[in-house]
C-alpha cells in the first residue's frame, strides 16, 4: 500500500515561536536601553540643577583666577616700583657718605658757607641795583606795610602836582575852618597836609635814576616848588631831591583850588611830560574866570574840572591820589574817569600810607 505524500507547509509553529521569541528580544532591549538620554537626562530636576551649580562654579572660578592674575600684575608692578626707590635712596645714602667724608674739617666748610653767603649778599645787591623804578632817595614810613598801588612809576619827565589849598588841612569842613585859624606851624603838621608831603616823598624815591622830574603846587595860582619853572631837574641830583621836599615841607596850605591852572602851567617846558601825578583832595572850586559867589556848588565844581581838562597835556597819563574831602561824593568818579581815560591809575590811599 503506498504511503501518500506529506504535504510541506511553509510556516510552521516552530518558526512562529522563533520569530517571536525573537520579536519579544527586540522590544524588551528596546524598553531597557535609553534611546533619547540627553532629553531624559534634561528633564531630571536633580541633575539640571546640580549641572547649573558646576556652570556657576567654574564662572567663579574663572573670575577669581582672573582678578588673582590682575593682582599679582600689580604686585610685581609694586614691587619694581620699591625695588627702584629703593635703589634711588641707596645712591643717595651713598653720595651723603662721599660728602661727608669729604667734609672732614668743620673750619673748612665754615668758611665755605661764608663765602657763598657774601656772593648772594653781593648778587642781592646787584638785582636791586638794577630793578627798574630804584629809589632814588631812601623813604622810611612809621609803619611796616607795603601796597601793590598799580601806579606807572616810571617814565623819562615825570610831573608831580601837589594841592596846597586850605582844603588840605583836614579832611572835614569844620576842622579845616577850625584849622585855617591856627598858626603857620599848626597847619604845617596837619596830618592831611603831612600825608601830602610824605606821599610826595614817596613818589619821588621810586623815581628811575635816568628820569627827570618837577613839583609843581597849585592853589590860587601854580608853580614849581623850587620856582625854576619849566625846567627838568635831574633824579640823579640827590642834594637837589632833598632841597625840594624841604621847600614842599616849608609850604603851609591855603586858598582855594585852580585845577586849570596848574595844567596850564605844564605847558611852559620845551619837553613835555610823559607821567603826570596829581595829589588833591577834591574837585577845583575855582577856574579862569572869578567868581561871583562866594559858595559853590557840587556841580560848579564839575563844570570847572570839565575846563581844566582842556588845558592838560593830551596824550599823557595822570595818575590820582585822591585824599577825599567830605562833601564832594563826584570827586573820587570824576579823577576815576580821568585816570582811565589817560591811561593812568587811581587810588584813594588808606590814612597810614605810604
Amino acid at each position: 500500500m503506498v504511503r501518500p505524500k506529506r504535504k510541506i507547509t511553509t510556516f510552521s509553529l516552530s518558526f512562529l515561536d522563533i520569530m517571536a521569541c525573537g520579536f519579544g528580544a527586540v522590544t524588551l532591549l528596546f524598553l531597557i536601553l535609553k534611546h533619547n538620554p540627553i532629553a531624559n537626562e534634561s528633564t531630571d530636576p536633580l541633575l539640571v540643577t546640580e549641572k547649573n551649580l558646576l556652570q556657576e562654579e567654574i564662572q567663579v572660578g574663572t573670575a577669581d583666577l582672573i582678578a588673582l592674575k590682575n593682582s599679582l600684575k600689580d604686585i610685581e608692578k609694586s614691587y619694581t616700583e620699591a625695588l627702584g626707590l629703593s635703589n634711588e635712596t641707596i645712591t643717595k645714602i651713598q653720595e651723603a657718605d662721599l660728602e661727608l667724608s669729604v667734609q672732614s674739617d668743620p673750619k673748612q666748610e665754615i668758611a665755605i658757607l661764608k663765602k657763598q653767603l657774601i656772593e648772594l649778599q653781593e648778587k642781592t645787591k646787584h638785582f636791586k641795583e638794577k630793578a627798574v623804578g630804584e629809589n632814588t632817595r631812601h623813604f622810611s614810613g612809621d609803619g611796616k606795610r607795603q601796597y601793590l598801588t598799580g601806579l606807572k612809576l616810571g617814565g623819562k619827565r615825570i610831573v608831580i602836582l601837589v594841592d596846597t589849598s586850605a582844603s588840605m588841612l583836614s579832611d572835614s569842613i569844620v576842622n579845616v575852618i577850625r584849622r585855617r585859624n591856627m598858626s603857620d606851624e599848626s597847619k604845617k603838621i596837619s596830618p592831611k597836609w603831612q600825608r601830602a608831603v610824605k606821599t610826595t616823598e614817596w613818589l619821588i624815591a621810586q623815581m628811575p635814576e635816568a628820569s627827570q622830574y618837577q613839583i609843581y603846587t597849585f592853589n590860587n595860582s601854580s608853580g614849581s616848588i623850587n620856582h625854576d619853572d619849566g625846567v627838568w631837574r635831574n633824579t640823579r641830583d640827590k642834594a637837589g631831591l632833598d632841597n625840594s621836599i624841604s621847600q614842599l615841607k616849608k609850604i603851609v596850605p591855603a586858598g582855594g583850588t585852580n585845577l586849570s591852572k596848574a595844567f596850564k602851567a605844564l605847558k611852559s617846558f620845551n619837553a613835555p611830560p610823559d607821567n603826570i601825578f596829581l595829589i588833591t583832595d577834591g574837585l577845583p572850586t575855582q577856574g579862569n574866570k572869578k567868581q561871583k559867589n562866594m559858595t559853590i556848588s557840587g556841580i560848579d565844581r564839575i563844570q570847572l574840572f570839565q575846563e581844566s581838562l582842556k588845558e592838560l597835556p593830551s596824550r599823557v597819563p595822570v595818575n590820582i591820589l585822591l585824599f577825599p574831602m567830605e562833601g564832594d561824593p563826584a570827586a573820587a568818579a570824576s579823577y576815576w574817569r580821568l585816570a582811565i581815560s589817560t591811561n593812568g591809575s587811581f587810588i584813594s590811599p588808606s590814612r597810614d600810607w605810604p
